[in-house]
């Protein structure tokens, strides 16, 4: 079992054993991009800049997917946190028509990277669904299907829903997904290092040197690079980056049905916080997983509190069996509500930065990949 940076273990955690990289890197070697971080972000973007003809080692201060790849929900979707009304209104349509279309060539990426690589993660498509419960729900409802038909998705309204929930509207977005997070993280490792690629785990970064090239310091030596990518959340240090991003808590459960209706794609309602609901089938046996009761960190509330209302809000609607996971995971919000993918703010040259992902994590990982793919090809 891998350990995680939480007291609680998550689904995608339990039974998973460590990475083992089989490549150990080279002190002496100059590399192309040093990625710091390895969760679903890093692996991603080191896999693709090594297949591009680049070097490159990932630094991971713990196991791979210690972090919030390890503690996800992994829902891959186009139908995003922040709504298409939003981007419109901050970004104007075409730019909200790129996000549309960028985050589903992230999800294409991520299945074709499933079949390329043959990676049993329980990749599935699936439809999301999401549904109002008041007359000032339904209305913003109506907003964001004209919005997200605006960007191009495939959307239409729905009357009914694939989880027996009371509701005044619904709509159905095609084109998503799901899988298991862990396993598909661990064979993009694979293929990273079957491509050349080196993996350092266990091994926190100290300090970074920018003079005439990079200078990573690290507790197991210094590594020498042309390029640096922070797939970490945030960067150490202080940087103007932390002032754009906030960081929140979401709390998830996994269960079994006494009535075996598990629920084949993704919904979502339209509280704040809101609630999200997929399945996912591990070694055969299915798991119901719900989500929600986000927290600022360190507001001062209490996380058994959360768990509670959960529980609550899963027993008044589904027909549990045993719950027999719950975990919470932290992610970073960012002030527009789009993640920052490029230039690390103050280092305008060769030292870059993911984050602020919002509760779309799985699908901006691979968006974050194929930019900086692009920045660094």
């Amino acid at each position: 079992m891998i350990q995680r940076d939480g007291s609680c273990i998550s689904l995608w955690q339990d039974q998973i054993p460590v990475y083992h990289p089989s490549n150990d890197p080279d002190i002496q070697t100059i590399y192309d991009v040093v990625i710091v971080g390895g969760g679903i972000t890093g692996v991603s973007t080191a896999l693709l800049l090594q297949k591009a003809g680049k070097k490159c080692l990932v630094i991971e201060s713990n196991n791979l997917c210690f972090g919030t790849s390890g503690g996800t929900t992994a829902h891959l979707n186009t139908l995003l946190d922040t709504p298409y009304t939003t981007i419109i209104k901050n970004f104007g349509k075409e730019n909200a028509q790129l996000v549309a279309a960028v985050t589903a060539e992230a999800i294409d990426l991520i299945r074709s990277n499933v079949a390329d690589y043959n990676i049993e993660c329980g990749f599935e498509d699936a439809s999301a669904y999401l549904f109002s419960q008041t007359k000032d729900q339904t209305e913003e409802l109506d907003d964001i299907y004209e919005a997200c038909r605006e960007v191009g998705l495939d959307v239409s309204y729905n009357l009914s829903l694939p989880v027996s929930i009371e509701f005044e509207k619904a709509i159905e977005v095609r084109g998503q997904a799901k899988f298991h997070p862990v396993k598909y993280v661990y064979a993009l490792a694979k293929a990273f290092e079957d491509a050349g690629g080196a993996i350092l785990q266990h091994t926190r970064v100290n300090g970074v040197e920018d003079n005439e090239g990079i200078t990573v310091e690290t507790e197991n030596g210094n590594f020498r690079a042309a390029n640096l990518i922070y797939a970490t959340h945030t960067p150490p240090g202080v940087n103007s980056i932390h002032l754009r991003i906030e960081p929140w808590r979401s709390y998830a459960m996994a269960f079994t049905l006494r009535n075996k209706k598990y629920v084949q794609d993704l919904v979502y309602d339209m509280y704040d916080p809101y609630h999200y609901i997929r399945t996912q089938r591990i070694e055969g046996k299915e798991y119901m997983i719900v989500g929600g009761e986000d927290q600022k960190t360190g507001d001062g509330s209490n996380s058994e509190a959360s768990f509670l209302r959960l529980e609550s809000y899963i027993r008044k609607y589904f027909n549990v069996d045993k719950i027999l996971f719950k975990w919470s995971s932290q992610y970073f919000e960012a002030a527009d509500g789009l993640p920052y993918i490029g230039h690390l703010p103050g280092h305008p040259g060769n030292i870059f930065v993911a984050s602020g992902y919002g509760g779309n994590g799985m699908a901006y990982s691979s968006v974050a990949a194929l930019l900086l793919r692009r920045r660094r090809h």
